[in-house]
């Protein structure tokens, strides 16, 4: 749904003075058209933002829950043209007041695919008008958004930076929405949970099943792919909370990392396999082993780096490469392959007899298992339930580890 932001910021300042006439002269609107503004918005988003009295208009209880998602919303987009025009204050009130939602879905849309075609496609509209549409955004930010490529249109980084910005704009407005039908119950709203690969098999759904079994009506999801990935999508408002192993610190104006547990890896195998007795394999036996391994420059791919120069072994070169979990199970299951992975990741399988963990001590350091939102993140209660019955499980499986 895309609202008008003209008639949201109006929608503020009658919250502001609680009087239609001050409203009106402070966006230089008469109290008609104002009054139609405000109609025309509430029609469109199904609920009342305003109750109208003698005295003058107050905002509805749940009118103040999402005007308050909306003011953090426009925020965004004033400390974009704040940075965008530092010292023209005409420029700033000019794009502020000339912004629409359309051209934010289209930047984003067009900064992700990069193509005018495939982005008209998406957004339903002609090309043309796409075209137009980023012809006037880009009068609007003084700045050129896209340079032609072969493939089509290449953003610039001040694109990427708006479409980010665009993002997190409609992520705000969509808690907005989860929260005023949490009011009456109807609906508790949405969770988009980011995993990334190989992260823990039983903690991420054991958490989102006792959050379901709590809130059955609210809608969740959960997305596994690639750190960078996933990392685009939290900055990005994609996803609400990235869950896996916490990288070194970076990006800490704009992330927040919360640790829960420390995990280690281990070697681990098809039951009975040879490697299993590790302790008394010797040199030639190890140059022999086939490895799966993780991506190239991810921690996990480090610490197996790590461990072939600590033996002094030569570099494998018979190698599979993968970080899905359910293709490095069924990979040793069916070979004589060997994986570093956690051993909670493979705790059924083991439990089943299917895979085994290895009984030599990797010397690898501990790896910190937690979730990374942004710092300037306020999640709703559905998001605020997850993140605590998270800790709860971690506390319980680290109680019965114990």
């Amino acid at each position: 749904m895309l609202l008008n932001i003209r008639h949201l910021y109006c929608a503020l300042e009658i919250r502001k003075f609680s009087n239609l006439s001050e409203a009106a002269r402070q966006v230089h609107l008469t109290q008609s058209a104002l009054t139609q503004s405000i109609k025309k918005l509430e029609d469109k988003i199904g609920f009342r933002l305003f109750s109208r009295g003698t005295t003058g208009m107050y905002v509805s209880e749940a009118g103040d829950v999402f005007l308050k998602r909306f003011e953090r919303a426009f925020a965004l987009l004033e400390q974009y043209a704040s940075g965008q025009f530092t010292t023209d204050r005409t420029a700033r009130i000019t794009f502020l007041r000339g912004i629409n939602s359309r051209q934010l879905s289209a930047i984003i849309k067009m900064v992700e695919l990069q193509n005018y075609t495939h982005a008209a496609r998406v957004l339903d509209i002609a090309q043309p008008t796409l075209h137009r549409t980023m012809r006037d955004l880009e009068a609007l930010c003084s700045v050129t958004l896209f340079n032609r490529s072969p493939s089509g249109a290449e953003p610039t980084w001040r694109a990427r930076r708006l479409a980010r910005v665009a993002g997190l704009y409609f992520a705000e407005l969509q808690q907005g929405f989860d929260e005023v039908k949490a009011l009456d119950g109807k609906h508790f709203g949405t969770l988009k949970i980011g995993s990334l690969p190989l992260a823990l098999s039983e903690l991420v759904p054991a958490t989102v099943l006792k959050v379901m079994d709590a809130v059955p009506q609210s809608d969740v999801s959960i997305v596994d792919g690639p750190y960078e990935e996933q990392l685009h999508a939290l900055l990005h408002g994609d996803i609400d909370v990235l869950i896996g192993a916490l990288r070194p610190p970076d990006m800490e104006e704009l992330l927040e990392q919360v640790p829960l547990f420390e995990d280690r890896l281990s070697l681990v195998a098809r039951a009975n396999h040879p490697i299993l007795h590790a302790d008394s394999m010797e040199s030639g036996d190890w140059q022999q082993v086939q490895w799966i391994v993780p991506k190239k420059e991810t921690p996990a791919r480090l610490i197996f780096d790590e461990f072939i120069v600590s033996r002094k072994l030569p570099v494998p070169h018979d190698v599979i490469e993968c970080n899905s979990l359910t293709a490095i199970r069924g990979l040793l299951m069916k070979s004589d392959r060997v994986a570093m992975l956690p051993a909670r990741q493979v705790e059924v399988d083991v439990r089943a007899g299917l895979l085994a963990i290895c009984d030599m001590k990797l010397k690898d350091p501990p790896r910190a298992i937690g979730y990374t939102i942004r710092k300037d993140w306020i999640p709703t209660k559905l998001q605020n339930m997850f993140i605590s019955v998270l800790h709860a499980e971690c506390a319980a499986e680290s109680t019965i580890s114990v």
